[in-house]
């Protein structure tokens, strides 16, 4: 949450700490006030007893009404309202339709990169939720210095298209970047989900192609065998098989996203996780 929301939201639940209390005051008021003309009333009638009552008891409750009246129309004052303090700020995109786009580009490893490609998901009004680096060069393929993999999971103005929020990045620094729809889910921590799914194969190794299936973020994989093709027109490393055993292997596709080293260690260090629990139970 950003500081400008938390800001909204703690002052919001003051003003309705407030309005709660000055309920309770006001009801607490009517009440009284009810009270009193029932009083009032039992008075009249006894003490003038059997004399015929009635036109004084109707006076005696007409003035207890106007008097609840006029405490409650107190309450209502506008000077009353006044106190309550000037109007609670609302921000200009509060309430607007927000979409989560999963962003990855390569940055160069440079003081003051990262926060240039920061800023300019700031002033297209995108917040980031998640962030996460991995190296993949040195400076012997960079002059510069060492290349990053950034992946930034951000929410942004569901009216922001993809090309503009690219050609910005691209111009604070970042390079072939790439930007597809996100889900909730890609707000976990990458290697704690590992961590937690590595113990879900230990149990039942042949959850192995659903654990894949959802530390990768792929809705495709299926099973194949040695020797068998592989769609050679996709796109570069967009397509991952790892072997689980000599007879099968896993056929993973990601179109659009390609998979990182870091990820195929991941989904490797899964599958020898699964592997070992089976020979291990047999």
């Amino acid at each position: 949450m950003s500081d400008a929301h938390r800001t909204v939201h703690e002052r919001t639940g003051g003003r309705h700490l407030q309005h709660h209390a000055r309920s309770w005051r006001r009801e607490i008021l009517e009440l009284a006030a009810l009270f009193f003309a029932v009083g009032v009333a039992h008075l009249l009638a006894t003490l003038l007893g059997h004399q015929q009552p009635g036109p004084l008891v109707l006076v005696g409750l007409g003035v207890a009404l106007i008097t609840g009246t006029a405490i409650h129309k107190r309450l209502g004052l506008p000077g009353r309202k006044s106190r309550q303090g000037p109007a609670l700020p609302v921000a200009d995109d509060a309430g607007s339709p927000m979409a989560l786009w999963r962003v990855r580009m390569r940055v160069v490893e440079r003081p003051g990169r990262l926060a240039a490609v920061a800023a300019a998901f700031g002033r297209l009004r995108c917040d980031i939720l998640a962030l996460h680096i991995a190296p993949t060069g040195s400076s012997a393929i960079t002059p510069a210095g060492c290349d990053a993999l950034d992946e930034f999971v951000v929410e942004a103005p569901r009216d922001l298209a993809p090309g503009v929020l690219s050609a910005a990045l691209s111009e604070a620094g970042g390079y072939d970047v790439i930007i597809v729809p996100a889900q909730v889910k890609d707000l976990t921590d990458p290697a704690v989900q590992a961590l937690v799914l590595a113990q879900r194969v230990g149990a039942d190794p042949d959850r192995l192609p659903e654990a894949l299936a959802e530390l990768l973020r792929v809705s495709e994989i299926e099973w194949r065998r040695p020797g068998d093709t592989v769609d050679e027109g996709a796109e570069l490393n967009t397509t991952m098989v790892i072997s689980v055993n000599p007879d099968r292997a896993l056929l993973i596709r990601r179109p659009g996203l390609p998979f990182t080293p870091t990820e195929a260690a991941r989904a490797a260090a899964l599958t020898a996780a699964a592997r070992h629990a089976r020979y291990s139970a047999g």
